[in-house]
């Protein structure tokens, strides 16, 4: 087989590794163009390996780190990581490929000298067999550490304690292609194959390690984050409950001083400012009273920040449904979603089409939620769900996530879409979580 061979096989790992994770991560592009720009992709490794070959070893490594650079560049345009989100995938594409091209080369090395079975047909299946061995279990262990999350927003220290596990491993691994006079190193072929080998399996195992241990970390933060808007919902609740009822006391009080006012003098023009005062309390009082005092409670304090800022909100709700569900729970559903919707319509100029619909009603064998808000400039979507426009995105965006986990902590599920100008929130539940 020619010398140039692996460098050809070294670029086909290269594109493959990368494109494990492309695989398993949402993208830029989908269908024919998604393939169309990996094959593009995979030209341009296999070019610019193949050209450094020409180049003296002591700018080999400098070419290996034009190599990385193509593999990060084809990971940005084509994946939706952020920036340290695709340089951690780079790095650990890099050394898995460098692992996966090593291996291939020296079990073929080795059965080549066995077998005395040469030609370019059986390094194409030996290459295959072995690529695709690695890849899928590759493939089927990220999976398993991923566990269908999002991919993990990276941070600055994160990604500088991947890359230099990566940098040492190759390092250390590809030492004795550089110099042969250190303590570290070898001159023998086999021995040289052995570390290359072997340094690699190791940075791969320690990175997926890492890999493990961050999407761990990240999932206790993320369910940190929406245990705390679980409390600071239930915590508005009560705040609002003390209000309310304070509010219920002054209009009953209200009430009595009316009747005594209607005793001592009649005037026809009194009378009929009075009428509406009375009519303007008995509309108050049967506002909100939807059959579950806690849904009541958040709508009546949702409702007075709307009337103050000018938003139309209306709700039909059987409240009396939500028997099943733990108070902490109806004030994370209801407070996040209204919340949520208030915060769209806040960014309307125009006060008119200010406007939120609320529903709760039972269909079939499921209790419907739904929340719709107008919404002239449709938001965009990641995983299912808007992306935030605020700027410090770390510290947002969990409000969805924690009414997506507490519809799963009874069977339900939650869809959101936006279409005609308008945004809606769908939560349904098994009427069988009522028992």
């Amino acid at each position: 087989m020619s010398e140039t061979m692996p460098r050809l096989f070294t670029a086909l790992a290269e594109w493959g590794a990368c494109m494990i994770f492309l695989l398993q991560s949402p993208r830029k592009f989908t269908g024919p163009r998604f393939w169309l720009a990996a094959a593009g992709a995979l030209v341009i490794q296999g070019l610019w390996l193949e050209g450094s070959g020409f180049l003296p070893v002591a700018l080999w490594m400098p070419a290996m780190g034009v190599a990385v650079v193509l593999m990060f560049l084809f990971l940005v345009f084509c994946g939706q990581h952020d920036l340290p989100g695709a340089g951690y995938c780079t790095v650990r594409a890099f050394l898995l490929a460098e692992f996966t091209a090593s291996l291939e080369w020296q079990l073929y090395a080795f059965f080549v000298q066995k077998t005395n079975m040469t030609g370019l047909i059986p390094a194409i299946v030996f290459l295959l067999a072995v690529y695709g061995g690695v890849f899928v279990l590759a493939y089927r262990l990220e999976q398993r550490a991923s566990l269908g999350t999002d991919p993990l927003r990276m941070t600055r220290q994160e990604f500088l304690s991947a890359a230099s596990i990566g940098l040492a491993a190759f390092l250390i691994s590809n030492l004795s292609f550089v110099t042969a006079n250190t303590p570290f190193t070898s001159s023998v072929a086999q021995e040289i194959a052995n570390i290359r080998t072997l340094m690699d399996l190791s940075g791969v195992v320690i990175l997926y390690a890492y890999h493990i241990q961050l999407c761990e970390l990240h999932t206790r933060r993320e369910l940190d984050a929406i245990k705390n808007i679980l409390q600071n919902q239930y915590v508005q609740y009560r705040q609002s409950r003390e209000s309310i009822d304070l509010i219920n006391r002054k209009y009953h009080d209200l009430k009595h001083q009316i009747s005594i006012l209607r005793a001592e003098q009649d005037p026809a023009r009194r009378s009929a400012f009075l009428d509406r005062m009375e009519e303007e309390i008995q509309h108050y009082e049967a506002q909100n009273k939807t059959g579950n005092s806690v849904l009541d409670t958040v709508l009546t304090s949702k409702s007075l920040y709307c009337a103050k800022h000018q938003i139309k909100l209306t709700c039909v709700a059987d409240g009396a449904q939500l028997a099943f569900m733990d108070v902490m729970d109806i004030c994370t559903l209801f407070g996040n979603a209204l919340d949520n919707a208030i915060e769209c319509q806040l960014s309307i100029p125009d006060k008119e089409k200010r406007l939120i619909h609320l529903e709760v009603y039972t269909k079939k064998d499921f209790l419907v939620i739904r929340c719709e808000n107008y919404c002239p400039v449709p938001p965009a979507f990641q995983h299912g769900l808007p992306v935030t426009t605020k700027a410090d995105r770390e510290y947002h965006g969990y409000g969805l996530k924690s009414m997506r986990y507490t519809a799963q902590k009874y069977g339900g599920s939650m869809m959101v879409q936006a279409r005609e100008e308008w945004f809606q929130l769908t939560l349904l539940f098994p009427r069988r979580s009522a028992g």
